[in-house]
């Protein structure tokens, strides 16, 4: 795979500056990237009898059910403040969903009855985040939830029958758990417990035996379980416990060794496991390169992915749901310029039955491709990332907009993102890269960004920007930085430490404040600030490094046009991140756009909300890079 994306990036940026794609396509209405879908999250009941989707009423997404066979289309939700995003069956009876109040994230768990006749609301506790440990499948009513209710920091797990909304508590955690697994019954034998810097797991023979710790590691090392053996002895995780690129591994939790490899990969981390819980055998793993791939075990998984990639040509295909007894599945396409369709296959006839389009009205041919590209960092290390280039348009000497991800310990991927196709519908070139820190690329270039915001992690964004100035693709004097959450803080360190190389930036929802995001965060953060002292930094102990790094107490360097927007109710990233930024350049006398939203949180999830933050958007990058 490695040769590969080379010969792309060789590719891309040898002729780069006399490659045309097309012709220039019709600019597309701004809403139609950000609106909600015409229909999307298709799901089978247990015994594949129904399918349920999310389709919008008055601008929410609700939920709705249809016999598979045809008939009646029933509309079994009626939310009408904030989006439905996620749902479950519970068997053929139930629906099963969970949504907050105005973006605070204290999730709660409902249900309703495919007959919709009640939406009932399984955990009314004020201020309370539910969280699904476990959804019981083969049970008709019960499922495991686990709440923070008794203590704001820590999740006790509760067994909650959504028929009659009765609930007992199951595990009670002792202050360090910070996550359960249970075993193919449905019985929780596994923690892992935080201390904030060290991670053990705990292990249990039954539910009624007691508790040991098998092993403790530091967080940079971990084992994250995936789940049990189908004989519920042994473990399979994901690991990088004496390696650099986490593997699939097999566990013994009575010994609290790993008892073998069931697959690495020498460029990226693995990431995930699959399996078929009728068959009892594992199917296959997962890792990203530039995209997401499969390492294959089941020749009968395998079979089934050929035969959608023959029947579907030219898109990523994802099983996104199956009866339980796996002969019907439906499937989802998705590339780099769709979002793609839903489709019904059913493996005894081998008929593959279209559900619907996702957003019928984006056409593939008006979209942009999103290459993969690597390039050296100045002390030497591979950044990886992605450039879409604005279709039909030369690619010398383009306006630019850079958009870091969030987290910061996730990773961009390839794929459709409406963010990315706006731009460069609007003309301008999209870089997203992985600094430092982020994660999938190995433990040794994750620990590389601990204790590197608005430094090395910033210097690989800014070396990204002069990288692509130097290939001749960006004008200098028209570059932009756009992103949130962390890519929020990344665009005004950016505007801080880099002055004079952008020329506009758009934080959203991003940090400003070392000191004050470290003192601000959510309850059920507090158990790993220990961890975050050491990934972050400590705000009583490095008052240098917060000070010379957080933006808001260096906001006398920014001269560039700024635009904020941040959501009132945001747990991760305090409404007085925002404030601070803005209020500390208006202390200057410099102009800066500021949007906030009072009923939501850590990005804009109602419709409105959106269109208005990316029309403000759009009208502020044209002004200022256009």
């Amino acid at each position: 795979m490695k040769s590969f994306l080379l010969s792309v990036c060789a590719f891309m940026f040898i002729p780069i500056a006399s490659v045309v794609s097309q012709s220039v396509p019709p600019i597309i209405p701004i809403r139609d990237f950000f609106r909600n879908p015409e229909t999307t999250g298709y799901q089978l009941s247990s015994t594949g009898d129904f399918i349920a989707f999310l389709k919008p009423v008055a601008n929410r997404l609700n939920v709705f059910v249809q016999p598979r066979d045809g008939g009646t289309v029933r509309q079994i939700t009626h939310v009408k403040d904030r989006d439905i995003r996620n749902f479950f069956w519970k068997g053929d009876k139930f629906i099963l969903y969970v949504r907050d109040n105005g973006g605070d994230e204290n999730f709660h768990l409902y249900v309703s009855p495919i007959d919709g006749s009640r939406e009932q609301d399984l955990t009314p506790f004020d201020k309370v985040r539910a969280e699904i440990v476990d959804d019981l499948e083969d049970h008709p009513t019960d499922v495991l939830v686990g709440l923070n209710k008794r203590e704001k920091e820590v999740f006790d797990v509760y067994r909650l029958n959504v028929e009659t909304g009765e609930m007992n508590l199951v595990a009670e955690n002792p202050g360090n758990v910070a996550s359960w697994v249970t075993d193919h019954e449905g019985k929780i034998r596994l923690a892992t417990t935080s201390d904030g810097v060290n991670t053990s797991i705990l292990y249990r023979k039954s539910e009624s035996g007691p508790w040991t710790s098998v092993l403790t590691t530091n967080f940079r090392e971990t084992f994250s379980p995936q789940f049990f053996t189908f004989d519920n002895k042994e473990l399979y995780g994901v690991s990088n416990i004496g390696r650099d690129k986490a593997a699939i591994v097999q566990f013994d939790p009575e010994t609290g060794k790993e008892t073998g490899t069931l697959f690495e990969n020498p460029e990226v981390d693995v990431s995930g496991l699959t399996y078929s819980r009728k068959r009892k055998v594992i199917t296959s793993a997962l890792y990203t390169t530039w995209k997401e791939q499969r390492k294959f075990f089941d020749q009968q998984a395998a079979e089934l992915y050929a035969t959608f990639q023959q029947k579907l040509p030219g898109y990523d295909v994802h099983v996104v749901s199956s009866n339980k007894n796996e002969d019907l599945f439906v499937v989802r396409t998705i590339s780099d310029r769709s979002l793609g369709a839903f489709y019904l296959y059913d493996s005894k006839s081998s008929q593959l039955t279209k559900l619907a389009d996702r957003n019928p009205w984006l056409k593939e041919d008006d979209l942009a491709d999103m290459k993969p590209v690597e390039y050296q960092s100045r002390d030497g290390l591979t950044i990886h990332g992605y450039l879409t280039l604005p279709k039909g348009r030369d690619a010398e000497k383009l306006p630019v907009v850079v958009n870091p991800h969030g987290g910061p310990w996730v990773r961009d991927e390839w794929g459709f993102n409406p963010e990315v196709q706006f731009l460069a519908n609007r003309g301008f070139a999209v870089l997203q890269m992985n600094y430092r820190g982020s994660t999938g690329y190995g433990r040794k270039f994750w620990e590389a960004g601990f204790r590197q915001w608005g430094l090395a992690m910033q210097n690989d964004i800014t070396d990204g920007v002069e990288w692509l100035i130097n290939k001749g693709v960006a004008d200098p004097k028209r570059i932009g930085i756009y992103g949130g959450s962390y890519g929020g803080y990344a665009v005004l360190a950016g505007l801080t430490k880099t002055p004079d190389l952008y020329a506009a930036g758009v934080d959203y929802v991003g940090v400003s404040n070392l000191f004050t995001f470290m003192k601000t965060v959510p309850p059920y953060w507090k158990p790993f600030l220990d961890m975050m002292y050491e990934m972050v930094g400590n705000p009583d102990r490095d008052k240098d490094l917060f000070q010379q790094n957080s933006p808001a107490l260096n906001a006398d360097k920014i001269k560039t046009p700024l635009f904020v927007a941040q959501g009132a109710n945001d747990p991760r990233v305090n409404i007085s991140e925002s404030n601070q930024i803005v209020e500390a350049l208006k202390k200057r006398g410099i102009a800066v756009e500021y949007m906030v939203r009072q009923n939501e949180g850590h990005g804009f999830s109602n419709e409105e909300n959106r269109f208005a933050f990316y029309e403000a958007m759009e009208k502020f990058l044209e002004e200022h890079l256009l």
